[in-house]
């Protein structure tokens, strides 16, 4: 969206006070005062992905490795996302694991890419796919692989109201698709967390 188009932060606050009163309450009283503007900040940080580019997390690489290449696994990510259909919070987590084609990545920027892409409106397909995407894209490596497990509010705190329910999504791509010994492998990997 061009700044041009992108409401200011008093339409946005406008737009809460509306919502409010709608939901049949009134803004102006006392503990609803302060609503709009905290409402806008929680927004601002909830969807800072938006403002960041996941790629440039991954261009810093390392090649002294003394010729390592074997699977690289980051399990256990935490993340926060919202639903772009309800926008209803997402609360899960993410494993990533690749395969080095003669460069690494500081482990905290595999996190950064999850964080960048978990903080945007979000379908979990979607996401689980962008996250393998950038870093074949970025580090061409042999192989990606990404499972992510999340826990969808939309669903539990309205509509059918289910809980203890999760959803896993996965993408392979490289040898993690090519390869079931390297899929089984990378799956055993992250198995000791999920618990299975």
């Amino acid at each position: 969206m061009a700044d041009s188009d992108k409401p200011t932060r008093e339409d946005a606050e406008a737009a809460v006070r509306t919502l409010l009163r709608w939901a049949g309450d009134d803004p102006a009283r006392e503990g609803l005062l302060d609503t709009p503007k905290r409402v806008v900040k929680a927004y601002r940080d909830w969807f800072s992905g938006y403002a960041e580019d996941p790629a440039d997390y991954l261009k810093r690489t390392f090649e002294e490795v003394e010729g390592y290449d074997e699977m690289i696994v980051l399990r256990d990510i935490e993340f926060e996302s919202h639903c772009e259909h309800h926008m209803a919070p997402i609360i899960g987590k993410a494993h990533v694991g690749y395969l080095p084609n003669g460069k690494v990545v500081g482990i905290s920027k595999l996190a950064r890419v999850v964080e960048t892409y978990a903080r945007r409106l979000q379908v979990q397909e979607k996401m689980t796919a962008q996250i393998a995407q950038v870093i074949q894209d970025v580090l061409q490596p042999r192989g990606v692989g990404v499972v992510v497990i999340g826990a969808h509010e939309c669903m539990t705190t309205r509509g059918v109201h289910k809980r203890g329910v999760s959803m896993v999504t996965s993408t392979m791509l490289g040898s993690f698709r090519e390869d079931a010994r390297t899929r089984a492998e990378f799956l055993r990997f992250i198995e000791t967390s999920t618990g299975r």
